[in-house]
């Protein structure tokens, strides 16, 4: 099955989390590279980063190098939707991440929108966990948790402000330094 790899290193501070990967996406080789996904926009206007940072696999591995922000995704098989994926694969995907997140010792874990969390939280093994927006009142592998819009062009009840209000709050709360 064509898939995106997981873009992360021995030094990943963040995972960055999605539901799962878009037709597009696979295409092109690289995270958020649908055109009309909001990802990259709103991410250069958190005004987190020095420099503008365009849609592209570069990109992907200049945050996973410089900025210690790894991509992966709670369901690895591509879809046009989120209404073609199945239980099983979120169950497999969120045993998957279970393992992930443990192995990769990341500060701290994102998700794109509720239902990427949601769906984790249902098929894990602690499904008593209270989801909200920003930062979550519980942990993951004694790591913060936060959830922002997903940036998708399918979610359109937030704004590309709203979504990029939200990546500069968990940014600041982060204290998100590149690397030297």
């Amino acid at each position: 099955m064509d898939t995106l790899p997981d873009l992360i290193n021995d030094d990943t501070h963040l995972l960055s989390i999605g539901l799962n990967p878009s037709l597009p996406s696979v295409d092109a080789g690289f995270y958020f590279a649908n055109p009309r996904n909001r990802f990259w926009t709103a991410l250069n206007l958190s005004g987190v980063f020095p420099e503008p940072l365009v849609p592209s696999l570069e990109s992907c591995q200049h945050l996973v190098d410089r900025f210690h922000i790894g991509f992966t995704d709670l369901v690895k098989r591509p879809t046009a939707g989120c209404k073609d994926l199945k239980a099983a694969d979120y169950r497999e995907g969120s045993k998957r991440l279970d393992t992930m997140i443990k192995d990769v010792g990341a500060k701290a874990v994102w998700f794109h929108g509720k239902l990427t969390c949601q769906k984790y939280v249902q098929y894990s093994a602690n499904k008593n966990r209270s989801i909200v927006w920003g930062k979550q009142p519980w942990l993951l592998n004694n790591n913060p948790v936060f959830i922002t819009p997903n940036p998708s062009p399918a979610n359109a009840a937030y704004s590309l402000k709203d979504i990029s209000d939200s990546y500069q709050a968990m940014f600041q709360q982060l204290s998100l330094r590149p690397a030297c």
